[in-house]
């Protein structure tokens, strides 16, 4: 048999899924495994988006639509962008995805040429380093300073003459830091030293706690350098529906497309109709979903002060990144295999020493996890 591509077996699988895969299939053995791996709301997508999609179904808009997305929705987010991201944007500079991981991967299709570096900020996703290694790019990490999570000068000893991209996450997964004006500010300066794109991912922009969110593209000059990537999953809880976006310059946007409509062609169009609904209506079950898990970071943060272990700064998305003792990965086996609590260790998001806690689950379910997990701490 031939070799397979060797570019894919150099792409090491996700291991968030991984953890939530092996966490499931102890669920299907009959134990009690309280799963904090994996980043998704356990609230219902609101009755009104629900309405929305049915009421589409029901009208017959289960055909194909335009590939960027239905004109309802790219107004729609256009609309939204303007109003709350402050920096004008128009339907041409917007493409519908489906969900926000394929915005990245598009993204990167469209601007990275072989061997172009990109530079990604750690501890960071787990998919950024794949999305530019399927692109035929390669990733240059740079560790954040752990005590507060920030962008300082040293990143600028990262950039080379074949340096193409940063990517930035803000909140973040995995640490839940919101960049400071100041970092923002230093990336700013990078991109236009260095001629640099910024591929700024927001998708945690409406789950942010005693701050305010600023996106890249609003400082003056940057727009036009910047892709920014959000969509639907987090803020609305609609993670399974498969939908996000893309706001970039036009010409980018068409080249986004074209790798759009050679792969996954188009979002779902009956699902985009859901994505207009939940932009032109009710905000306040978003509101209230960020409120609830406020109110479970509180707990959680408290609860692994009690037990001595140090947090990053939860100021944004659903997450509480916690330094632990000895090697991350050990301690997440533990966790899941004596207390039977799953967890995602830092070396997932290139950060070896942290493992990642997701407080997406009920306060009951918070307080069961955190009883289990107190005796190995």
């Amino acid at each position: 048999m031939r070799s397979l591509s060797g570019k894919v077996a150099g792409i090491a699988p996700s291991a968030t899924i991984a953890i939530s895969n092996l966490a499931k299939k102890m669920q299907r053995e009959g134990k009690d495994v309280i799963s904090l791996s994996i980043g998704e709301p356990d609230f219902d997508t609101p009755k009104h988006i629900r309405d929305a999609c049915i009421d589409a179904i029901g009208r017959g808009e289960t055909h194909y639509a335009q590939s960027d997305g239905i004109p309802e929705l790219r107004s729609a987010i256009a609309t939204k962008i303007s109003r709350d991201n402050r920096f004008e944007c128009t339907p041409e500079e917007v493409i519908v995805t489906c969900g926000a991981k394929d915005a990245i991967h598009e993204a990167m299709q469209a601007v990275l040429n072989p061997g172009d570096e990109v530079i990604i900020p750690d501890p960071s996703w787990v998919s950024y380093e794949p999305c530019a290694q399927i692109a035929g790019g390669k990733a240059v990490h740079h560790l954040l300073a752990p005590d507060s999570f920030q962008v300082d000068d040293t990143i600028l000893e990262r950039v080379s003459p074949n340096t193409r991209m940063i990517v930035l996450n803000s909140p973040s997964n995995p640490s839940g830091a919101v960049l400071s004006d100041a970092s923002l500010k230093l990336v700013a300066d990078m991109a236009d030293d260095f001629d640099l794109f910024v591929l700024s991912d927001e998708i945690y922009e409406k789950l942010i706690y005693g701050k305010n969110h600023r996106s890249f593209a609003s400082l003056e000059g940057m727009k036009d350098r910047t892709i920014t990537i959000n969509g639907f999953s987090k803020a609305y809880a609609m993670t399974g529906w498969r939908l996000g976006y893309a706001v970039a310059p036009p010409e980018i946007i068409r080249y986004m497309s074209k790798v759009q409509q050679h792969t996954v062609s188009q979002a779902t169009t009956f699902v985009m109709w859901g994505g207009v609904a939940a932009l032109n209506g009710d905000q306040n079950p978003v509101e209230r979903m960020r409120q609830e898990f406020d109110r479970r970071r509180l707990f959680v943060l408290k609860e692994l002060t009690s037990m001595g272990l140090a947090c990053a700064p939860a100021e944004g998305a659903f997450y509480a990144f916690v330094r632990v003792e000895g090697d991350d990965m050990d301690v997440s086996r533990t966790w899941l295999e004596k207390a039977h609590v799953a967890v995602t260790p830092g070396e997932a998001f290139m950060a070896p020493g942290w493992v990642r806690i997701s407080y997406a689950a009920s306060i009951e379910r918070l307080k069961e996890a955190m009883d289990r997990i107190r005796p190995f701490c």
